[in-house]
């Protein structure tokens, strides 16, 4: 070893100090000498002088900033070649503390590291690097009290990587400092025993530089509270700071000992926040009052503010370093625990994100699905980059489920947690997991199979904050989760689904929970709709109910589910803005106001697109799809919403007529009859919207403003001439009109909105023919079908945009004309029914050349199907030569009219609509056509069938015959349809009445033979039931039906075959919504008390509440001007107590009328209100009387009678039960006098009232029934209707469906006097609701004889008109004073069906011009003030009388199968005479 060769001094004595130039020589040599030795190379003592020097308060305090920094790397230098031990001692350096060589380092030296441009850098940069590499710095901890050296040395480090200290220049530090400093604190972590706790504080901050709110607190005092500013959002950290990585390095590196210390540090945070709340509970001023704090240990806000901040910083801490946190998680999963609210939700969300992997900085906020954008999103493309940076990147170092599974168990357990802010959180937060993947670290499947299934449960709970909470999570998802994640556990139609549920909560009973949900999943089958076009196997079956789910709400009757049904219908199934097609390369952002869409041909304007997407074509794609995803109820509900388009759209124009006349409020004349109109205006439109009183105003404000632009505007949007291009700038301009107007409110909006969706051209717009013509032809994408459909309605709801296409259609349908040797294509049926819906309105526009006009006679006679033929005539009845044409045809048509001839079906059903548009015409060869019509046709059975004669079936297959014989049939009423003579009507109707009769009453069976096939039986029913139901939409036709024919055709509604029930109760409906059917025909439908199928019972419930509610609404005009509220379904009731008296199923036994109170319940269930029950009750009173004045009988009467005692008592039970009242009304309600006979005497009378006809038992049933009914059904809120579960009635029918009774016809039996029972008896007593659907009840029928053989009724119309005083019309008048039809009803049955069979084409009512259905049902009218009650007297309940005789129905007798029997040579028996007498 050699000793040290630097000799000179380094220190001086006062007053003679060395230069500063010589110190700093000296300094640089002895510093580069010691640089190159190694610790052998000289002892350790010829250090000693020269360290001793070096520590000299001269150098160590001196100003140069040189000669501190030259002496600094001395210093150390010389710790490294003295390593391990320094060359002072612990006494020496305790004396020099102030100024010893550690402070002097860190508070003057290491933080001039922040300048890279410093002069000494070099300096300072190896002294870092000494402490670094030889570990130097573990000496400070053997100074006593060195806490305050190691706080700023901490301090110091961080401040210069985060760049707090001060810098002269912009020049960036070096990688190597940060290197080395983390080298350096890590060191010191480790060798020390205990860090202060301001160390501490300081390590953890740095995880808060992510934090944007703890940035903004510490950054900007003015903002309160913290709040984040999300414009300035792009000032946040885009990645992780030089201070955070080392913080994180330092955990890192030393997790035992850092786990301890944060542990402490996190107990120490939520200890403080419990004392000081519980210090300042009893008078603090800051204080946050929760109601739901169970614990009642409420915190202040500042305590809440701290707390926020240490469990933000636990998110952080366990994405940089889980490891330290295994101390800290049993503390959090503690606080799950907690009494405090507050605490436990802090808990809840901070286990949430940190299982997500979910910092500081939070989770940005995923983009929603956007439903315009095209090409939709692509399930199987890459997942668009969500995140700006990575630190809201969602990252989890490790599992927590797996690293903490006790901690994550306890955190699933709070789903079950009772205050429903936690569990909404909780519910937040599983989202969140879900969405991430658990932060990247994945989840096994069982844990996201628990996931799933926990966010359907909560999307069921019971509070609505949770409920949204889960909807809200679904739409954070995007498309890819939803198909991946919610998918596996099933689709939107799988029951218990997240979807499925999810489905349920578009109906939920609170508003906003609706409005979510329905957002949610319209934008989510919005956004897959491009995969459901492209035939995605695995989106399809998922998302494909989605559509059907959302228009099913309309059954609701709620008018803020309508009014919510139109944003999402034409916001995100259908928006207006698609296809929103962006340039390539182009930035998508949330651009559902489609300004910067460009509109080829028919959209708005914006940046280009290629020109080989047809945008219109696009668009009808989605909406072809959309149609065919609906199942039948939702279709009806998508075209009713198109039917109602036109018909808001002429009371809009009669508005802005109004509007214009009204000028702003100014006028000249007429003043006080324009207000008044326009009042009666604004109260009809603002009764279709949820706040009707809003409406009022905001429609009153527009008429005000009186902008003659928006007038203009808004007809542009409801112009059949408008293109969707016209539409959707006119729409948008509109809105931006309003918005923008300085003398108006922009809450306008929300009312004209929603007006301009009903009444605008958007579906059924001119620029969609082309496209849908296209796809009927081509069947691209398999959407032929669904396009004819669509055609056909268009066609019929809106024949005025085919105008620029017609002339393609008919140079079409002459290409496609059939001949001898060719058909025709099927397709070319829906074109020509839009030809002749067309035609109908349009007869001019249509060609009249010669060749268009023999292309319809071919399709007249060869036409397949046969339906091709009915509108080819319809057709050809607006040409200028009809008259020649249609002698033409019907000589073609009967001349060697053979069955089974070339084109003898379409030449049945040209003869058909012959025979109701041109009879006058067809007159001179009636004779004829009738005898095809039964001689060749429905007398001939050519298939005979071999089953036993009471064999009846349905087949979904129309074979030729049964067809031929449905066509025949139309013959037969077409012909009293068109007569016009009243005087000779009864003589020409009354065989065909006569027939149709017969066929319902025999079901189907017209041979003598019975050897009807059972297939043909059903459907021949069938047809001659909506036939008789398309007669009596004629009041004079109405007359002619008997009440007995009309009892056998309700027993219709209870046919043995569902397809029978279902059609038959379809049209009745229709016809009913129309009001085109007499008030007595609302009797039919209360016959589905036994009604075996859930779907046919749920649909009539929801129709018959539909229309109660809507009919209480009309005002009815009694004698002397007084308006009165109608009572139309009231006195149904008297009609139906008739009809259940002469139900064949009828008997006096106790079971039977325990059976038959289920009718009378079934009516109460839907009709029976607080109001209107002593109504009905009196009814019920007024029944007993009177005599039956259809079979006049002493059977007949005691049947009324026992029936009027049976209602009397479910009423009085039901009114007990119900906690209604019964009050004696102050008049006397007159009944139909076609059902209802005066009594003869007084005696009679005062016997009847006396005595109670019904069995002693019969109450104990009907109570068990009543109850049984009332406990099953669900609530129902007089204000809300959308709360009223549309599932029909309650008496177990869902549960219970295989057990329910149906009455199976049966032929007719000759009624005999009533003998004493011989039925078997009962081994036990059966409840009716437990009855097989195989079991018939036993039928009561006797014989009876015909009084006189005719019923000379008292016209219906009389008889309810005197009951209800007629039914009143909610009417619109235009701007020329003409009465406008209302909107449609929302129940469905007032929708045309669309039957796919070849019987469809009844739906179009041979291309009759059919009224626009009623009406939005309005708000009921309260009820007027009721009369003291008074209760009735009770009867005792005497033996039951039998005996008596009662008339059976003439259409069962065999006189009238005998008429249709084929008639005797040399004379024709006298119906055929009949039928051939005009």
């Amino acid at each position: 070893m050699s000793a040290l060769q630097f000799k000179e001094p380094l220190s001086w004595r006062a007053g003679k100090p060395i230069a500063i130039a010589e110190l700093l020589r000296r300094l640089q040599a002895l510093a580069q000498e010691i640089r190159s030795l190694d610790q052998e190379d000289v002892p350790r003592e010829a250090y000693t002088n020269v360290a001793k020097d070096l520590a000299s308060s001269n150098l160590l305090a001196h100003k140069d900033k040189g000669v501190k920094a030259w002496t600094a790397c001395c210093i150390v230098e010389i710790l490294r070649l003295c390593a391990p031990d320094a060359p002072y001692t612990g006494i020496q350096l305790r004396v020099t503390v102030k100024e010893d060589i550690f402070n002097m380092i860190i508070t003057s030296l290491l933080p001039a590291l922040s300048d890279p441009a410093n002069a000494y850098n070099n300096q300072h940069l190896k002294i870092l690097e000494s402490l670094s590499m030889y570990k130097s710095i573990v000496l400070l901890s053997d100074i006593p009290s060195s806490e305050v050296l190691t706080t700023n040395l901490f301090a110091t480090f961080f401040d210069v990587l985060s760049g707090s200290a001060k810098a002269s220049t912009g020049e960036l530090i070096g990688k190597n400092v940060e290197v080395e400093m983390t080298e350096i604190l890590s060191t010191l972590v480790d060798e020390t025993t205990s860090l202060p706790i301001e160390v501490i504080d300081t390590i953890v901050a740095q995880f808060l530089r992510t934090d944007p709110y703890a940035v903004n607190e510490s950054g900007s005092k003015s903002k309160k509270n913290g709040a984040v500013d999300e414009k300035q959002s792009t000032l946040f950290l885009k990645d992780l700071p030089p201070a955070y990585n080392m913080a994180k390095t330092i955990c890192n590196a030393c997790p035992q000992k850092m786990a301890r210390q944060i542990s402490q540090y996190f107990n120490d945070i939520i200890v403080d926040a419990s004392t000081t709340s519980g210090a300042k509970k009893s008078g603090r001023r800051n204080s946050i009052d929760d109601s739901d704090d169970e614990g009642g240990n409420s915190t202040t806000e500042d305590d809440l503010r701290e707390l926020r901040k240490a469990h933000r910083l636990l998110r952080e801490l366990w994405r940089a370093s889980p490891a330290v946190l295994q101390n800290v998680i049993p503390q959090l999963e503690a606080e799950l625990s907690a009494e405090n609210l507050q605490l436990r939700l802090l808990a809840t969300e901070t286990l949430g994100d940190i299982v997500s992997g979910i910092g500081a900085a939070g989770l940005d906020s995923p983009p929603l699905m956007d439903a315009a954008v095209y090409p939709s999103t692509a399930l199987s493309g890459r997942v668009e980059q969500t995140n700006r940076n990575l630190l809201t990147k969602p990252s989890s170092p490790q599992s927590f489920p797996q690293a903490h599974p006790h901690a994550y168990n306890t955190f699933l357990g709070r789903r079950h947690d009772k205050s429903a802010v936690i569990r909404s959180a909780w519910t937040t937060a599983i989202g969140r997991i879900l969405s991430t993947s658990a932060g990247g670290a994945g989840l096994s499947q069982s844990e996201e199979a628990q996931l799933v299934s926990d966010l359907a449960r909560m999307m069921g709970d019971a509070d609505e904050k949770v409920r949204i909470a889960a909807v809200m999570v679904v739409g954070s998802f995007t498309l890819q989760d939803v198909i991946t994640r919610l998918g596996p556990s099933g689709s939107v139609a799988d029951a218990g689904s997240v979807l499925a549920t999810l489905a349920e909560r578009v109906r939920d009973r609170k508003h906003i929970v609706r409005v979510e949900a329905m957002k949610v999943l319209g934008r989510l089958w919005g956004a897959a709709s491009g995969e459901i076009i492209a035939g995605n196997e695995v989106v399809t079956p998922i998302l494909h109910a989605a559509p059907s789910k959302i228009l099913d709400t309309y059954y609701a009757n709620d008018l803020e589910i309508h009014a919510l049904l139109d944003h999402v219908l034409f916001e995100q199934l259908l928006p207006l803005s698609y296809p929103l097609v962006k340039a390539k390369g182009s930035k998508h952002a949330n651009s559902a106001n489609g300004d910067s869409q460009n509109i080829n041909g028919s959209q708005a304007v914006g940046e280009a697109i290629p020109a080989n997407i047809d945008l219109d074509k696009v668009r009808i794609q989605r909406i072809l799809t959309l149609v065919n995803s609906l199942d039948e109820r939702a279709k009806r509900i998508f075209y009713s919403v198109q039917i109602r388009q036109t018909i808001v759209s002429k009371v809009m124009i009669t508005f802005l007529q109004r509007c214009e006349d009204y000028n702003g409020g100014v006028m000249d004349e007429n003043e006080a009859a324009i207000k008044e109109h326009l009042k009666r205006l604004i109260d009809n439109l603002s009764k279709q919207l949820p706040d009707s009183a809003k409406a009022k105003g905001d429609l009153l404000k527009f008429a005000k403003m009186h902008d003659r632009r928006s007038y203009q505007l808004i007809r542009f949007c409801m112009a059949p001439e408008s293109d969707y291009r016209t539409m959707y700038k006119a729409f948008k301009e509109f809105t931006k009109r309003i918005e923008n107007a300085t003398n108006s409110s922009k809450d306008i909006l929300d009312t004209l909105i929603p007006l301009l969706y009903r009444s605008s051209m958007i579906v059924y717009n001119k620029s969609h023919v082309p496209a849908i013509m296209e796809y009927a032809r081509t069947d691209e994408e398999s959407l032929g079908a669904t396009a004819h459909e669509v055609l056909r309605e268009l066609s019929s709801r809106s024949p005025e945009v085919l105008k620029a296409h017609v002339q393609e259609m008919c140079r079409g349908l002459q290409e496609e004309a059939p001949t001898a040797v060719k058909s025709n294509d099927p397709g070319a049926v829906d074109n020509l029914k839009a030809c002749a819906s067309f035609a109908s309105k349009f007869p001019k526009d249509l060609p009249q050349d010669r060749k268009f006009v023999q292309s319809l006679i071919s399709f007249a006679l060869l036409g397949t199907p046969p339906v091709a033929a009915k509108y080819a005539v319809s057709i050809l009845m607006t040409t200028f030569k009809k008259e020649m044409i249609v002698q033409d045809l019907v000589t073609k048509c009967i001349k060697d009219f053979e069955y089974g001839g070339a084109g003898f079906m379409s030449r049945l059903a040209t003869l058909s609509q012959l025979m109701l548009l041109a009879p006058n015409e067809v007159d001179d060869e009636s004779d004829a056509v009738i005898d095809i019509a039964i001689k060749e046709i429905l007398l001939q059975v050519r298939t005979p069938s071999t089953e036993p004669t009471n064999a009846y079936t349905w087949s979904e297959t129309f074979d030729v015959e049964c067809e031929a014989k449905c066509w025949a049939l139309k013959i037969l009423v077409n012909r009293i349809r068109s007569h016009e003579s009243p005087e000779t009507l009864n003589d020409v109707a009354k065989p065909v009445y006569s027939l149709l009769a017969t066929l319902i009453a025999k079901r189907g069976e017209l041979a003598s033979a019975k050897n009807t096939p059972p297939s043909h039986k059903s459907r021949l029913r069938l047809q001659a039931a909506r036939l008789c139901l398309k007669l009596c939409t004629k009041k004079s036709h109405d007359a002619l039906l008997t009440p007995a024919n009309f009892n056998e055709l309700a027993t219709v509604a209870q046919d043995q075959e569902d397809p029978v029930r279902r059609l038959f109760l379809q049209r009745l409906k229709k016809y009913l919504g129309k009001t085109r059917l007499s008030p007595r025909f609302y009797v039919i439908p209360f016959l589905l008390a036994f009604e075996p199928s859930q779907d046919i019972k749920s649909d009539t419930t929801t129709w018959i509440r539909s229309r109660a509610a809507y009919l209480s609404t009309l005002p009815t005009q009694r004698t002397g001007g007084v308006s009165q509220q109608n009572t139309v379904l009231e006195s149904v009731f008297a009609r139906l107590l008739s009809l259940l008296a002469h139900h064949p199923d009828y008997s006096p036994e106790t079971d039977d009328l325990v059976d038959f109170s289920r009718y009378i319940i079934f009516y109460l269930r839907n009709v029976a209100t607080a109001d209107n029950i002593s109504l009905i009750f009196h009814i019920a009173q007024r029944v007993k009387q009177t005599r039956d004045a259809i079979a006049s009988s002493d059977f007949a009467n005691e049947a009324l009678y026992t029936l009027s005692d049976l209602a009397q008592l479910t009423l009085r039970r039901w009114e007990e039960e119900k906690g209604w009242s019964i009050d004696v009304l102050p008049m006397k309600v007159r009944l139909p006098t076609s059902l209802f006979a005066e009594v003869k005497g007084h005696a009679e009378a005062l016997s009847v009232a006396e005595r109670n006809f019904l069995p002693e038992d019969v109450e104990e049933g009907v109570d068990k029934l009543i109850k049984q009914s009332l406990r099953k059904e669900p609530a129902r809120s007089k204000k809300r209707k959308s709360d009223v579960d549309g599932n029909g009635d309650g008496d177990g029918a869902a549960k219970k469906k295989a057990k329910l009774p149906i009455r199976k016809a049966s032929a007719p039996k000759e009624k005999k006097p009533k003998a004493p029972s011989t039925k078997t008896p009962k081994a036990a007593k059966k409840k009716a609701s437990d009855v097989t659907s195989g079991e018939r009840r036993r039928s009561g029928r006797v014989s009876t004889t015909t009084q006189g053989g005719k019923y000379k009724e008292r016209d219906d119309e009389d008889d309810d008109e005197e009951m209800a005083e007629g039914v009143a019309e909610w009417s619109y008048e235009d701007e020329e004073g003409n009465p406008i039809e209302p909107e449609p009803e929302p129940e469905p049955e007032a929708i045309q069906e669309i039957s796919s069979d070849k019987v469809s084409e009844a739906s179009d009512d041979d291309m009759e011009v059919d009224p626009d259905p009623e009406a939005d049902e309005l708000e009921p009218t309260p009820p007027p003030p009721k009369p003291s009650p008074t209760r009735a007297k009770k009867t005792p309940k005497p033996k039951q009388q039998q005996g008596g005789k009662s008339a059976s129905s003439p259409n069962s007798s065999p006189t009238a199968a005998s008429k249709i029997k084929k008639p005797s040579s040399g004379e024709l028996s006298r119906p055929t005479r009949a039928l051939r007498g005009r």
